[in-house]
């Protein structure tokens, strides 16, 4: 069987979250997102562009003592100065930070920092994605 086209990138993360308002007031105006849509008061559609975050309130019965099983979801920065611009505006706005920047040995950096439900959020540098295109799917990157 022939391998298909190679998938042309992450369209959107959908999130149930208890504090959308501030999940939104977090992505907008901590983030620079701007609200795509906007169906109902219980959910709300933002994007950076090329990408799309969708918040759902998270009904009773999706509301657990556990957190979601995502790990975090990463922001690509333009340059390693700007994951540490980025952590210093997060810093001032009294976001939790989890994990200061810090650079990687593929010449990454990154920090991590939470939004108000408590996900997990990477704003991350990678030295790959600004110089190459994306591999074909099982090829090494």
């Amino acid at each position: 069987m022939k391998t298909p086209a190679p998938i042309k990138g992450l369209h959107h993360v959908a999130l149930n979250v208890i504090k959308l308002e501030a999940c939104e007031a977090f992505y907008a105006a901590s983030l620079g997102m701007a609200v795509e849509w906007r169906p109902d008061k219980d959910n709300v559609y933002l994007s950076s562009g090329n990408d799309n975050l969708a918040l759902h309130r998270a009904g009773a019965d999706q509301v657990t003592a556990e957190p979601q099983r995502l790990n975090h979801i990463g922001f690509l920065l333009d340059a390693p100065e700007a994951v540490d611009a980025w952590h210093q505006h997060l810093q001032t706005r009294g976001v939790p930070i989890k994990h200061p920047p810090r650079t990687h040995r593929d010449g990454a950096r990154s920090f991590y920092c939470e939004d108000p439900d408590g996900n997990l959020v990477q704003m991350i540098y990678h030295p790959p994605w600004r110089t190459s295109p994306a591999p074909r799917p099982g090829e090494p990157r």
